[in-house]
Order: C-alpha cells, then sequence, then structure tokens
C-alpha cells in the first residue's frame, strides 16, 4: 500500500511488501472483487473461478487479475487468522486508505476479533494520518472512524465519499457524484 502525503507514517499503517504467502485453496477475491474487463460486478463470483481450486483461465486471465494480491499475501503482520478463505475478508488498499472487502456471505465478519480490533486500530491511527478505513459488503459501505461508523449505504461507481474533518477528526460522511466535484477530492 502506497499511502500518499510526505509524512512518514506510523508503522502501523506501512507495509511489509515481502510476497511470502500464495492463494493455496484461496479464491475469495474472485468473488468480492469486481473485474471490469469481465464485466463482473462485486460481490458475485467470477464465472472462470473454481471455488477452492483457482482460476480456470489463469494462464489468459485479465491484467487487472494478473496485477492483484491481496494485502494477506504482502503483508507478513497478517497472519493465517486474516487469510481471505478463513476471515472471509479481502484486504485491499485505495489512493487514500484501506478497504476491508467482506464476502457478502458473511456481511459481519469484520466485527469479529480479532478484525475488529485491529480494523479499529487502522482507523485511530488512520485519523491523525488522513487515512480512511472502509468497509465494503456488495456496494454498500461503511467508513470507520475511531469513535463511530459511518453507514453509506449502497455506493454506485460514479459516486465519491465525502469526508468532513474538524482537525484531524472525522466527523461526517456524505456521497456526492464525482461529476460534481470539479477536482476536489476527500
Amino acid at each position: 500500500m502506497q499511502i500518499s502525503g510526505d509524512a512518514p507514517k506510523p508503522p502501523e499503517l506501512r507495509l511489509n511488501l515481502r510476497p511470502k504467502k500464495t492463494c493455496g485453496d484461496c479464491t475469495l477475491c474472485c468473488k468480492v472483487m469486481a473485474i471490469e474487463t469481465l464485466a463482473k460486478p462485486a460481490a458475485c463470483w467470477c464465472p472462470h473461478c473454481k471455488t477452492g481450486r483457482g482460476c480456470l483461465i489463469y494462464q489468459t486471465r485479465p491484467a487487472e487479475c494478473r496485477n492483484f494480491s491481496c494485502l494477506w499475501l504482502l503483508d507478513d503482520r497478517l497472519d493465517e487468522r486474516w487469510k481471505p478463505s478463513r476471515s472471509k475478508l479481502v484486504l485491499t488498499t485505495s489512493a487514500d486508505g484501506i478497504e476491508i472487502r467482506c464476502d457478502p456471505g458473511f456481511p459481519g465478519a469484520w466485527r469479529s476479533e480479532p478484525f475488529r480490533s485491529q480494523i479499529h486500530a487502522w482507523a485511530v491511527s488512520g485519523e491523525t494520518h488522513d487515512v480512511t478505513v472502509l468497509v465494503i459488503v456488495g456496494t454498500t459501505m461503511i467508513l470507520v472512524a475511531p469513535d463511530r461508523e459511518f453507514d453509506l449505504g449502497a455506493v454506485r461507481p460514479d459516486q465519491r465519499i465525502m469526508r468532513e474533518i474538524d482537525g484531524t477528526k472525522v466527523v461526517g460522511a456524505t456521497l456526492a457524484d464525482a461529476d460534481d466535484l470539479d477536482g476536489e477530492t476527500s
């Protein structure tokens, strides 16, 4: 994960990008991630995925699949409990934060331990370093702040999350159409 900005990030928000793990029987990213090239929406299985086995078109899979690695594969601090097939969570990054993508069959998986405590710790650290923590279940998104959650409901691809900040504290979150932002970012 690359977190933008010049300020050094605390250790809990820096990643150790050394792929030491393999997917093995895990295929959850093939369900929770949208694959634009294949017109596959998020929250449904890719038609080319054999659950527990892998990609049936592995040699010719799209570049967006080829280039994807979840954070469990990349960060050695995420132990076996965080393996997506076990946790029901696929951790990814965005330009401004950490995204926790839940298997829609287990929408509350992120609220169980040890996940809930770690997600909260990321939110606490992220608040002072302008890093957002977002939980995604299908199209439903929840912005996690240290002292509350902002349930944004279903978020369309053409919408952006706008955070209301008081100092470093997130005090509100709303949605805006991307076309209406005129170059603004949250």
